[in-house]
């Protein structure tokens, strides 16, 4: 039997699955509860009971005293639902609420997904899973004390694993390593989450998302969660690359737009091959945001990938009525590998 949960004050409702615990289930639906161990051991995850029946299973609370509990507190990685319940929480809508870890991790899985990009995926250690906001990224801490930051390409909900996208840099030592030499199972360091560019959940407005080449791995988080979190505002996701063979998950973007009447995909490309017979979009991409958009004060506009693009988009959306308050952005800026 399944029971609803409502959470005050944003009046946030969802429902566990049978014998789910009260955090799994939030995640599960892209809402951004406090946690941190996720083994009732660390008391990060804390929030009070207003209402309705719970239990721990066969868990044992460990962080939490019995005078908390006698107050209504609960701990909501181990609390599971036995009748609808009204909790109070603290969700968590900025990025200086979250623990920035710096933990190793297991390369897990290595696919190419083009001829100049690469999927990582990363296993978190089973104790030290990372919360994010969807649109952050995080730093791999190389052994010789250099940084190198990779968007996350997944939503929180994934959060004991981490999908990187990474394009193989022409001369650049480290995407070279891990496009030429790294190994799956290989241990590396990473330090997050870290970063600004982030889904802002406070109002209706319309989203554009706009990515240049790798810059669609944030939005692909982004997006993401807005499937779990049953978003009803509309998104518009403008994708920017070279030729057709640089839209390395085109047809994961097109699946999406089939699937969810909220989301509308265009794909641009600035310098299509002749063998790509192509019939959409051509040109800059921010030049094409603006074109369908020719007014855009009453949008969110979230932007990833090269300066270059960066720059010239802001000035032309603020040209279109934008306002910088509703503009967020990630700049690639690559860092000195040679």
């Amino acid at each position: 039997m399944s029971f609803k949960v409502t959470v005050e004050p944003s009046g946030h409702e969802f429902t566990p699955g049978a014998d789910e615990a009260i955090l799994d289930a939030a995640l599960n639906n892209g809402l951004a509860f406090p946690y941190g161990c996720r083994n009732g051991a660390c008391g990060a995850c804390k929030c009070k009971k207003l209402s309705g029946d719970y239990d721990y299973g066969e868990n044992e609370p460990m962080a939490i005293t019995p005078d908390e509990q006698a107050d209504g507190i609960i701990l909501t990685c181990q609390a599971i639902p036995r009748s609808d319940m009204v909790l109070e929480v603290k969700e968590i809508t900025s990025n200086k609420e979250i623990e920035v870890k710096n933990v190793p991790c297991r390369v897990e899985s290595l696919d190419k997904l083009s001829h100049d990009v690469i999927r990582m995926i990363l296993k978190m250690p089973d104790a030290d899973e990372m919360q994010f906001l969807p649109g952050q990224y995080i730093d791999i801490l190389l052994e010789d004390g250099r940084r190198r930051a990779f968007s996350i390409a997944n939503a929180p909900r994934n959060d004991s694993r981490i999908e990187l996208h990474i394009r193989h840099v022409e001369g650049g030592d480290y995407t070279g390593y891990i496009f030429n030499e790294m190994k799956e199972k290989e241990i590396i360091r990473i330090e997050g989450p870290h970063g600004t560019f982030f889904l802002r959940e406070d109002n209706e407005r319309p989203i554009v998302l706009m990515g240049g080449g790798t810059g669609f791995a944030p939005l692909k988080g982004i997006l993401e969660h807005c499937f779990d979190s049953s978003n009803s505002r509309p998104v518009h996701l403008f994708w920017g690359v070279r030729a057709k063979e640089d839209l390395y998950m085109n047809d994961v973007a097109e699946k999406w737009a089939n699937e969810y009447a909220f989301l509308t995909f265009t794909s641009v490309l600035s310098e299509p091959k002749a063998e790509d017979n192509w019939e959409g979009k051509t040109g800059f991409v921010h030049e094409a945001v603006a074109e369908t958009y020719p007014d855009l004060s009453g949008h969110d506009v979230y932007m990833s990938g090269p300066p270059a693009m960066i720059h010239a988009a802001k000035d032309t959306f603020v040209a279109k009525g934008l306002s910088l308050d509703n503009l967020f952005s990630d700049s690639f800026d690559f860092a000195n590998d040679k």
